[in-house]
């Protein structure tokens, strides 16, 4: 996540101006159509080969596409290419209604490596089953999760992010920041629904961490521009950066982060007995009900705290996070997320992820404020850029001299949060236009008690004040597991994802 200044409420039915067209521009010029075809002839042809893939016990076949889409500018010049890899299952059925579904991760500035090898596609990295890091060489294995058995899956990255690129450097800040990311991904999406005939097969988004902020925008502006989604599943979410973002006047996010701070000190074994032998669930529920209550009410206080009111916040925080009373006070009963994950065990002279605070680290400086690295991204990064890199090479046979961006690589730069002073960042406004407008849209939102980085109680809040109209409310479900930000590198709750992804599709493909 990078610094912001904005709220973006409707207007994430975002215009793709600039981008050579919208969805209902399906007729091309000749000239636009005879590019298109020398694209795809040319050097930029996408790599196919064929697989096989045992799932539920059952074997599948399917076809790979690796290769590169190019985005075309108001003057029909290619302005940039973006990677994706396609898997395709092969079917006797009608092919157009088979579900289809977009995936990519967040950032801004990441791959879609993590969904794309951790949780959805047919290969996944292989992790231990505890919290630790793996030792190198890595390796891939069957994915016996894989939700190919359900959907067809395309992998997107982003501008800058693997091996997509804008074709000049300076161009780059068109495609990096809120608006224009939403515009090229819902270009891709248009391209991919054309160049391979899928304008009616059920139609699915998937996104983690940013990419659940670009998924929900992305149901707005596409639903302007008459593509209708099936579902949208939200891995890890952030829709409100209100709800994340520590600010000298935004106190909520101290009080949303408390449960996450809870289960924490709950799995690292630092709370009292009587709370230790609580079932998470149970744990984060009480928890919750006092941060968004008594807590809050407490901060908004500000200096009018009386001496007896603040003494009971101290005693109550400190019963819930394992932390000093005295660590609490002198932090004025507000704890940011860096500060929680240093303190809790800083006497071991250890610090918890900030992703998954499963993981933990050691620390070179005990009595420094912050930790010096994320132990959970250090956990698994290496492991998933070595096998995506002999995997692309290898199996997929797509051959590139260039680096592939797993994550804050390239000339992303600052990214544009849109218009200044208007306040968070925010897309659940876009989501909740595009369900109004398409009441058949069903919303998976999956969450982990573990996760530093998009706490689930901030998204339990956000979707609490979405304002969805009493009909719209049930087509939204929740789910949460005993992990964090990446929930699948937890063995059964990469089980439990899978169940809830096939079950949701089941109930939305419209088949």
């Amino acid at each position: 996540m990078r610094p912001w200044s904005l709220l973006l409420t409707s207007c994430l039915a975002v215009q793709s101006a600039g981008f050579r067209a919208s969805a209902d521009d399906v007729k091309e010029t000749p000239k636009a159509a005879e590019k298109e075809k020398k694209d795809e002839k040319g050097d930029d042809k996408p790599i196919v080969t064929q697989h096989e893939v045992k799932v539920g016990g059952t074997s599948i076949k399917y076809k790979a596409t690796a290769g590169l889409m190019p985005l075309y500018d108001a003057s029909d010049k290619v302005e940039a290419k973006m990677f994706f890899v396609a898997y395709t299952v092969d079917t006797k059925d009608d092919q157009p209604r088979r579900p289809l579904m977009f995936a990519f991760n967040g950032g801004p500035g990441s791959s879609s490596v993590w969904l794309h090898l951790g949780a959805l596609g047919p290969k996944r990295v292989v992790v231990p089953e505890d919290p630790t890091i793996p030792p190198p060489p890595y390796q891939l294995t069957e994915n016996a999760e894989s939700w190919l058995d359900k959907t067809d899956l395309v992998f997107i990255d982003p501008v800058e992010t693997g091996y997509s690129r804008a074709i000049k450097p300076e161009s780059n800040k068109k495609f990096h920041g809120l608006h224009g990311d939403i515009a090229s991904v819902s270009e891709f999406i248009r391209m991919y629904l054309s160049r391979y005939e899928r304008w009616t097969s059920p139609l699915y988004l998937v996104g983690e961490s940013y990419g659940t902020t670009r998924a929900a925008g992305l149901a707005g502006h596409l639903a302007d521009n008459g593509i209708a989604l099936n579902g949208v599943i939200l891995i890890s979410t952030v829709l409100d950066f209100q709800t994340i973002r520590f600010g000298r006047t935004n106190e909520l996010p101290y009080g949303l982060f408390l449960p996450s701070y809870a289960a924490t000190a709950w799995y690292h074994k630092k709370l009292p007995a009587e709370l230790q032998r609580l079932g998470l669930g149970e744990l984060v529920a009480e928890v919750a009900k006092w941060a968004e209550g008594d807590y809050l009410a407490a901060l908004g206080k500000g200096d009018r705290l009386s001496d007896v009111e603040r003494t009971t916040i101290v005693k109550r925080l400190a019963h819930y996070t394992g932390l000093s009373e005295r660590f609490i006070d002198l932090n004025e009963l507000r704890i940011p997320q860096h500060l929680f994950s240093k303190e809790l065990l800083r006497d071991e002279r250890k610090t918890v992820g900030r992703f998954d605070s499963r993981y933990l680290g050691t620390v070179e400086n005990a009595g420094s404020p912050s930790p010096e690295f994320d132990p959970s991204e250090a956990a698994v990064r290496p492991a998933y850029t070595a096998t995506f890199n002999q995997y692309v090479r290898t199996e997929l046979n797509y051959k590139s001299d260039l680096p592939y961006h797993i994550l804050g690589g390239g000339q992303i730069g600052a990214w544009d949060w849109g218009t200044p002073g208007l306040g968070y960042p925010e897309t659940g406004s876009a989501l909740r236009e595009a369900m109004g407008k398409n009441p058949h849209l069903k919303v998976l939102v999956a969450s982990g008690y573990l996760d530093l980085a998009t706490p689930f109680d901030a998204t339990d809040y956000t979707l609490a004040h979405l304002k969805l109209a009493a009909p719209l409310r049930k087509n939204v479900r929740v789910t949460t597991y005993e992990a964090g930000h990446m929930m699948y590198l937890h063995g059964p709750s990469l089980v439990k994802l899978k169940h809830d992804a096939s079950e949701f599709i089941d109930d939305s493909d419209g088949r």
